[in-house]
């Protein structure tokens, strides 16, 4: 585990173009689990170590389930990510969330399909603990830097990850209210699943677009309207990032968590009956708990 922490940003392709971020390289960052999103752009900010990556490539290329996510969060841990920030644009279920609201989520509800959701698999099993899928230490950064910078952000609420591309349907949308989820959208799963399994210390910020098909005022929404408070989210994350990145820099010690520590106690296989070829390919993700046995 580094001892000096490298923060990962997955988001939308502008939040790499953040003022003070300095020695800025794109590279290509091989995985075991086939081609990343994108390059992934290097930098330093405030005297910390920044890795960005494009969730949907630069350019939004790629829609939610062709998201190789495996990949995108192998590739991190490659390039020596230790605590890594999602942000994500949703719709929001609840109407004390409305449009431009930033909501720092603690739950997830996994509705995805058709997407590959572990690393491990047949040779190589593990159970990771999900209960608490959000790292405390990493909120507590994000609360406090939205606070710095003026951003009202809402803590806590359920994120329900729907599969897509389509948005939902009515029925849908009442559904996830009636389960008491705070915002809907497409990205967030399986990618917190795997950054407990790599050992990440991983946090999202959620944020607000409109009110999914549920509210009434819903179907008035404009694509103009939706695409300003798109931009103006994105000029705000630009800003939490910034405030963020050097708050968490400062991080000392292990995670009170145990983020990462998450496999010690999750790996099943018998070492004598693992697969070579997967603990091969695990040699990023779960080289620390392998080595242990």
């Amino acid at each position: 585990m580094a001892s000096t922490p490298v923060v990962g940003i997955i988001g939308g392709s502008g939040l790499y173009q953040i003022d003070g971020l300095v020695d800025v390289e794109w590279r290509r960052v091989p995985s075991s689990f086939g081609e990343p999103s994108d390059e992934l752009c290097f930098g330093v900010l405030a005297g910390t170590r920044v890795v960005f990556l494009p969730r949907h490539g630069r350019g939004h290329r790629l829609p939610p389930s062709e998201i190789n996510f495996r990949a995108n969060i192998d590739a991190l841990k490659r390039a020596g990510v230790t605590e890594l920030v999602s942000l994500s644009a949703v719709g929001s279920l609840k109407a004390e969330l409305p449009p431009g609201t930033f909501v720092l989520v603690d739950q997830f509800v996994d509705r995805t399909i058709s997407r590959s959701k572990s690393f491990f698999g047949t040779g190589l099993v593990a159970h990771v603990a999900f209960g608490h899928p959000v790292c405390q230490r990493v909120g507590d950064a994000l609360a406090a830097a939205a606070k710095e910078v003026g951003i009202p952000l809402h803590r806590g609420g359920s994120y329900v990850c729907m599969e897509g591309p389509q948005f939902s349907t009515l029925a849908e949308s009442n559904l996830h209210r009636g389960w008491g989820c705070s915002v809907v959208g497409m990205t967030n799963m399986p990618e917190a699943k795997l950054a407990r399994e790599a050992e990440l210390c991983y946090a999202t910020v959620a944020m607000v677009t409109d009110f999914d098909c549920w509210h009434p005022d819903h179907d008035h929404v404009t694509v103009e309207m939706v695409v300003g408070v798109l931009l103006a989210n994105a000029d705000r994350a630009r800003g939490l990032v910034k405030t963020v990145v050097p708050l968490l820099g400062q991080q000392q010690g292990p995670c009170p968590q145990g983020c990462q520590h998450a496999l010690d106690n999750a790996i099943i296989t018998a070492a004598d009956a693992r697969d070579p070829a997967m603990v091969a390919k695990l040699d990023a993700v779960a080289g620390r708990a392998l080595a242990k046995r």
